[in-house]
């Protein structure tokens, strides 16, 4: 019996705890933009820190936002360069549209 009384109450604490987090989650949830995504998925992936970003996903946002060009990721492939760089000029000619 003296076993089961701390179980029960770590169990509880666990369930309230989790709950909180879900709803926090829920109402401070922060969307990102989408074509973070896309251009991450056509970046090579080795997070080297060649270009000057921590990783690849903050090369994705820096292409975005126009803070740079795809000639400063070193392992990526010239073809590569030019389809990511067909796929900004979409979504940028896309948001000057509307």
């Amino acid at each position: 019996m003296n076993i089961i009384i701390p179980a029960l109450v770590l169990a509880g604490l666990g369930f309230i705890l989790g709950f909180l987090i879900f709803i926090v989650e829920k109402y401070f949830n922060v969307e990102e933009n989408p074509n973070i995504e896309i251009v991450f998925d056509m970046l090579p992936k080795y997070n080297c820190g060649a270009c000057g970003f921590p990783g690849c996903k903050e090369m994705a946002i820096g292409l975005l936002a126009g803070d740079n060009n795809t000639t400063q990721c070193k392992p990526l492939k010239k073809e590569d360069a030019d389809l990511i760089q067909q796929k900004l000029d979409a979504i940028f000619s896309s948001k000057e549209q509307s």
